[in-house]
């Protein structure tokens, strides 16, 4: 009930609430020295001069705004609400950058046990431990940051539900992972980000049942994220360990130097069923391992719409063990003519995968050569001959492409993670010169 429909003879305690004054959302300012100054009032003309002093005054609704400069990162404790959250974001035009961990943590934003808190804007390079930390959180939302040559992860979560990590750059984390969320935290979107040259994984998704919780990530949503040259220390470019009923579409995954997409169960609640994987474009490089790995009782997962290709001199498109076939829909791929059952030690062309399992029979092999503009220069479009044009299955669960273009253009879905339109304007989600 709103209080513009409470009755004020209803109880005097009424006439007390309502006399008292309703918090009224703030915006605050903080810039460098001279102009910050933490005895000035937070104001647009005389902003404070630390992060930390704002995330300790901060309420529900309150927004602070961040000029360019160089800063001590933040430990944010504070929870906003859904109709007013609390906003961490760069002052219009500027680019302010955090170069020292916050005073609790080694990271650079550490956000914990908070709720409905936004972060972006922000280049957090060469932290510690990580770029941005946000655990036993919900609705957090971190974008539009550059994290680059962090200790450990360019973006770490653990027990957050309803995260929203978008439009991130995440690159070149020195010991693991670009992306990491983990720890039994349902419902994650992760979109858009650009996420390459880390050491492990691109983007990591762990339920990690040993640390509490169910171990299960459950209704995740990865979609429209580029993913390159990651894994030259083991790991994927999308790694799933415990992920359930989620959805991964239009990502493109190139130059892997480990898998391209896992999905698996060593530290999950279970293993990794029930996923759809849908219109990705997965290249591995020549010292990688397979396209797509099913392993674990990986059962019941969709793979539909991909193109799945390998450099490597042996290893293929599919390596999946015999307990994660049951329920296993795939189908209209672009895919090599190397398949496997047992870990690559006997190898099954398109032919034999089909027969020997009756999947993938839409399915065809094609080279990068014949689907890509330009695979040597990383244009990963589809081409104006490419057999991958109009051979896809109509999806209502993916309405568009990584760059947003309406699917179909043609007569029918394309395969991948692009669709094919006339005048090719969009490269990686951009507009191409």
């Amino acid at each position: 009930m709103s209080i513009h429909a409470l009755r004020f003879a209803l109880l005097p305690v009424l006439v007390l609430v309502l006399a008292t004054p309703l918090a009224c959302a703030a915006t605050y300012y903080v810039a460098p020295p001279p102009a910050g100054n933490n005895g000035n009032p937070g104001t647009s003309s005389a902003p404070w001069a630390t992060l930390q002093y704002a995330a300790d005054r901060v309420d529900a609704g309150d927004t602070v705004r961040v000029r360019a400069g160089d800063y001590v990162g933040a430990n944010i404790t504070a929870s906003g609400t859904a109709a007013q959250p609390i906003v961490f974001e760069a002052d219009t035009g500027e680019s302010p950058a955090i170069i020292d961990d916050n005073p609790e943590t080694s990271d650079g934003f550490n956000l914990e046990g908070v709720s409905y808190v936004v972060v972006q804007g922000f280049t957090i390079n060469g932290r510690s431990r990580s770029g941005i930390r946000a655990v036993e959180c919900d609705h957090v939302t971190l974008r539009n940051n550059t994290t680059d040559q962090n200790g450990v992860w360019g973006i770490f979560t653990a027990f957050c539900d309803d995260l929203l990590i978008e439009n991130n750059i995440t690159s070149r984390s020195e010991e693991q992972h670009g992306i990491y969320v983990s720890n039994s935290g349902d419902r994650p979107v992760i979109r858009g980000n650009l996420v390459w040259g880390n050491s492990g994984n691109g983007i990591h998704m762990n339920g990690d049942v040993s640390q509490g919780g169910d171990g299960i990530i459950s209704d995740a949503l990865v979609e429209g994220n580029v993913i390159y040259d990651n894994g030259t220390s083991g790991g994927s470019g999308i790694n799933m360990d415990g992920v359930q009923d989620s959805l991964i579409r239009n990502n493109l995954l190139y130059d892997a130097h480990a898998s391209g997409i896992s999905l698996y169960q060593i530290d999950g609640g279970g293993p990794s069923t029930g996923n759809r994987l849908l219109n990705n474009t997965v290249l591995v490089a020549s010292n990688g391992r397979w396209a797509l790995n099913m392993q674990d009782g990986a059962t019941n997962n969709t793979v539909h719409n991909n193109i799945l290709y390998n450099g490597h001199s042996f290893r293929g498109s599919l390596d999946i063990s015999a307990d994660s076939l049951p329920g296993l829909d795939s189908d209209y791929n672009a895919v090599m003519d190397r398949f496997t059952t047992d870990g690559g030690d006997s190898v099954l062309t398109l032919a034999e995968w089909q027969q020997d399992t009756g999947n993938d029979m839409h399915s065809f092999t094609a080279t990068p050569a014949q689907l890509f503009v330009d695979a040597a220069g990383d244009d990963y479009r589809l081409s104006a001959t490419s057999p991958a044009i109009d051979a896809g299955e109509t999806r209502t669960d993916v309405p568009a492409d990584l760059a947003g273009v309406p699917r179909p253009q043609g007569a029918a879905y394309d395969i991948g993670a692009y669709e094919r339109t006339g005048n090719m304007i969009f490269v990686h989600g951009f507009e191409a010169p």
